[in-house]
């Protein structure tokens, strides 16, 4: 069963998640702050985690980037109710998913998390190259057997989604791929309000993968269209 653990401080939004979600079939853990909610990440290794980031103790963000430091890799789903997009940039570049800014309504909720675990899910990636594949741009080497990302062969951290978007980029050899696309293959849903989580994501793509220098040289913005990867740039 689908194991998800909900890090809420407002007991009765926590227990409305937790009954909507075992409805819905998924086993639900619960935390009332921000050191019981990594005491707990850490434990059940969750399939996914809802994590609000107001939360007493250590807030949200802090327990996003403790996990991300530790290695756990597992889908985070954050929950503000500021619905400023400086959180939601702020958490997306600590590694989350997804978000959903409050108040939200059950069905929303649902569909995020649904297409959130059906990207983590093995075998559930972009169909993009041949297991033991190795695809390279300047000098930077994907290896889609492991998920390993290298530059100048120096392993780079990628978050799941930052990988998954890599990969969607790099199977199009070079073509054009438009934000609402990218989207839909690497989220599982479109929503052209959200473009800014692909620009976060391509952001954080060029600043671990890009050399330094003033324009990215590989992954390019195509003005009011989407992004495209050169993989012949030097």
């Amino acid at each position: 069963m689908t194991r998800i653990l909900v890090v809420e401080d407002n007991a009765d939004l926590a227990y409305g998640l937790q009954n909507n979600l075992e409805i819905e079939g998924y086993e639900v853990e619960l935390a009332v702050d921000g050191p019981q909610g990594l005491a707990r990440a850490r434990e059940v290794r969750p399939d996914l985690m809802l994590l609000d980031l107001m939360l007493p103790g250590t807030d949200g963000f802090r327990v996003l980037k403790t996990l991300r430091d530790e290695g756990f890799a597992f889908p985070v789903l954050i929950l503000t109710a500021r619905g400023e997009e400086s959180d939601k940039v702020r958490g997306l570049k600590l590694g989350a998913d997804d978000y959903v800014t409050k108040p939200f309504g059950v069905l929303e909720l649902l569909a995020r998390v649904e297409a959130v675990l059906r990207r983590a899910r093995p075998g559930n990636g972009n169909g993009n190259g041949v297991p033991g594949e190795v695809l390279r741009f300047g000098d930077v080497e994907v290896c889609t057997a492991t998920r390993a990302v290298l530059r100048e062969r120096r392993e780079v951290s990628l978050t799941p989604k930052e990988y998954d978007l890599l990969l969607a980029l790099l199977k199009r050899r070079g073509a054009v791929v438009s934000r609402v696309e990218l989207m839909t293959e690497v989220w599982g849903y479109s929503a052209a309000v959200l473009s800014r989580t692909v620009d976060t994501h391509i952001a954080e793509l060029r600043r671990k993968l890009e050399p330094a220098g003033p324009e990215p040289t590989h992954i390019l913005t195509v003005r009011k269209v989407g992004y495209r990867l050169d993989q012949g740039a030097t």
